[in-house]
């Protein structure tokens, strides 16, 4: 299980950054849980039909895509270090009710050791239910010389 850990600053939140964070919380939470072998077979479940994934520099179209990207990765262990959601606000998204989120943490695949990761992804809801419509993930390597 993913350990969440939520700093909020600047004093009080307003209701739908607190709605924010919950759902932002929720979704790392289930999207970067520990996935032994064949076990993520529903991830599609929330990302949108036509959602993109880029993964360290290479591109996914499509939540069938993704999904068999996520079904082929080797088992991973997810720790969550750093959490940050913000609405998305103006006139362009009208009512419809976004998020961008930002994850940072320790990913381990394996028995490989553990590094360091970003994500980034954009969740919006959708009648009751809320769905990715783009996530960005990058693992952080060490530059050797």
């Amino acid at each position: 299980m993913a350990v969440v850990r939520v700093r909020l600053c600047h004093g009080s939140l307003t209701k739908m950054s607190s709605l924010a964070i919950r759902v932002a919380a929720a979704t790392s939470s289930v999207l970067l849980t520990s996935w032994p072998e064949g076990s993520c077979r529903l991830i599609s479940r929330l990302y949108l039909d036509t959602a993109t994934l880029i993964w360290n520099g290479n591109g996914i179209e499509g939540k069938d895509n993704i999904q068999k990207f996520w079904t082929d990765l080797p088992p991973s262990d997810h720790s969550i270090f750093t959490l940050d959601a913000q609405p998305i606000t103006g006139p362009e998204m009208a009512d419809q009710l976004t998020f961008l989120v930002k994850v940072g943490g320790q990913v381990k695949y394996d028995d490989k050791i553990s590094k360091s990761f970003s994500q980034c992804f954009l969740i919006t809801a959708m009648g009751d239910k809320w769905k990715i419509v783009s996530d960005c993930f990058r693992v952080q390597e060490i530059l050797e010389n």
